[in-house]
């Protein structure tokens, strides 16, 4: 599985954090942990986009964290990323919290290297 520019969302109640690949170079964008947090993830994720100036189309893809973490942050995350999928016609892939390690590109790109990506959306898991 070749992915070449992409968003990851890693929401899950603890260290959130976006992650955008554009051409080989890599961008973090850090989140306050707080209850405003998921009413905003949509506006952060378009001026996020924005401020790289990367056109969203059938030729880029979204990863989303899965879990284990905070229902309403994975379920707005899911959310957020379904819409993408569907109104801008990207890629979609979810991945579990555990096979990602360190958030930075190197682990992402193994990540996907692995294959430890599910094309099939996708299954959340919550903590209790």
């Amino acid at each position: 599985m070749i992915i070449n520019n992409f968003l990851i969302i890693s929401c899950i109640g603890k260290d959130d954090k976006l992650g955008l690949r554009i051409n080989k170079d890599f961008f973090i964008k850090k989140f306050e942990n707080n209850k405003a947090h998921n009413e905003r993830l949509v506006n952060e994720i378009s001026n996020f986009l924005k401020s790289h100036d990367l056109p969203i189309d059938e030729k880029f893809s979204v990863i989303v964290n899965q879990g284990p973490g905070s229902f309403s942050r994975i379920r707005v995350s899911l959310a957020v990323a379904k819409g993408l999928e569907i109104s801008k016609k990207v890629n979609l892939y979810g991945y579990k919290n555990n096979d990602l390690k360190l958030f930075n590109q190197e682990n992402i790109e193994n990540l996907l290297k692995k294959n430890l990506t599910e094309k099939k959306l996708i299954k959340p898991i919550y903590l209790s």
